[in-house]
């Protein structure tokens, strides 16, 4: 299994992005970490991160699915990246996994992915704007599954969202 780790080039949420990692990595899930552009990318709270890839140079053929980790460079570098829109895109028309935890629900949101689909998301007025106009359902819970998408509301339940990626990685 190979997924895609996609993180913000700056002021990714650290836990969401190490916990999962973490327990895909002891999963045996390959991983590949992106973002807006290759190379070193910084989380809020001080950690670094290698990103291998841009979006624009990813396949989502080669791929088993994709995890958008949030942060409050989400909403500045993730959210209107067009790059990783069409992937996400890609991903839930091959009904691959597709997942997000904290502000990163408003990438699939506004990917389209989510109308009509049970979701959470760190709630923030634009956050919570965002997810309504993409047509989601929002919940009151730390991670939601429905289908081949799991949503996360922040970095308190970044395990638990990593095991709900696994379980549906394993459908």
């Amino acid at each position: 299994m190979k997924l895609v780790l996609a993180i913000a080039p700056d002021k990714f949420r650290d836990e969401e992005f190490e916990v999962p990692q973490k327990v895909f990595s002891e999963a045996g899930v390959e991983m590949v970490v992106a973002s807006t552009r290759a190379g070193t990318c910084q989380g809020m709270v001080g950690a670094m991160a290698e990103a291998t890839a841009a979006f624009a140079d990813l396949n989502p053929a080669e791929y088993d699915g994709i995890v958008v980790v949030g942060g409050i460079g989400s909403q500045d570098h993730l959210w209107t990246d067009a790059d990783l829109k069409g992937f996400v895109q890609e991903c839930a028309k091959a009904g691959k996994v597709v997942a997000a935890i904290c502000l990163s629900p408003v990438v699939l949101a506004r990917a389209g992915v989510l109308n009509g689909k049970r979701a959470t998301v760190f709630k923030s007025p634009a956050s919570v704007q965002e997810m309504e106009r993409g047509g989601a359902t929002l919940v009151e819970e730390g991670v939601v599954t429905d289908g081949m998408i799991v949503t996360a509301n922040g970095p308190a339940v970044a395990g638990v969202f990593a095991e709900a990626v696994l379980s549906a990685l394993s459908r």
